[in-house]
């Protein structure tokens, strides 16, 4: 079994969203073979709460204008360390950089497919260590 089209499409569109706020290891996996309650994950990681936060509203945001989807659940609000949007096709975590290292999710998910992103979003992997390296610590605010 493989990740459906409307997954891919949600997928893309989050991915893009998420690029779009200045996310960076936007990652996504085709996790269908090895769970039956979704298709895909989409990863991604920010520097600080506030842009969690704001990378999860523009992809809650395009996710509704331009396919119609909204979230069945949404988790982590508080503390916009890690919020979860669950999309049932989809789940997306968008997480602080530090816990992004702590609980290693690619780790989880490394067996299953990685599924195409669009190239702006391909293009800010990396930018989490860079920034951390130029500003000695995982908290910097954007630059």
């Amino acid at each position: 079994m493989t990740a459906t089209d409307r997954a891919i499409e949600l997928i893309n569109t989050a991915a893009q969203a998420a690029a779009d706020r200045l996310a960076h290891d936007i990652i996504a996996y085709d996790v269908s073979d090895v769970l039956s309650i979704t298709d895909a994950f989409l990863l991604a990681s920010a520097p600080n709460d506030r842009q969690v936060k704001s990378i999860v509203d523009e992809i809650e945001e395009r996710l509704n204008k331009e396919l119609g989807a909204k979230p069945v659940r949404r988790e982590g609000d508080r503390d916009a360390r890690w919020i979860l949007l669950d999309y049932v096709d989809i789940v997306v975590h968008v997480q602080h950089s530090e816990e992004r290292v702590f609980y290693a999710l690619e780790r989880l998910w490394k067996d299953c497919p990685e599924l195409p992103l669009p190239e702006d979003a391909v293009k800010t992997r990396g930018k989490g260590a860079e920034h951390a390296e130029v500003n000695g610590s995982m908290d910097g605010e954007l630059s």
